[in-house]
Formats: structure tokens, sequence, C-alpha cells
């Protein structure tokens, strides 16, 4: 007997979860988003 897939993606719910808006409201996120600029990652977030 097999269950319901779990991973079932959604824009909204994915952008709203690792979005940019998302990891500018706490330090760790602006964190994350400093250490993505650092390395020269053309797409920071979600």
């Amino acid at each position: 007997m097999l269950g319901k897939p779990t991973y079932n993606p959604k824009k909204r719910s994915r952008s709203r979860e690792h979005g940019f808006m998302k990891r500018m409201r706490t330090r760790g996120g602006r964190k994350i988003l400093a250490r993505r600029r650092a390395k020269g990652r053309t797409k920071l977030s979600a």
C-alpha cells in the first residue's frame, strides 16, 4: 500500500517559505543571502 506523494510542489508555498522576503525578515535569513551573494550566486532565493 502506498500513501500519497509527500512532495507536492506549489509556487506560492515555495516562495512564501523560501523566498527573498522571508529571508530578509530574519537575521539568519539575511546572513544566508549575504553568503550567497559572496559566493556569486545568480539566484539568491526561491
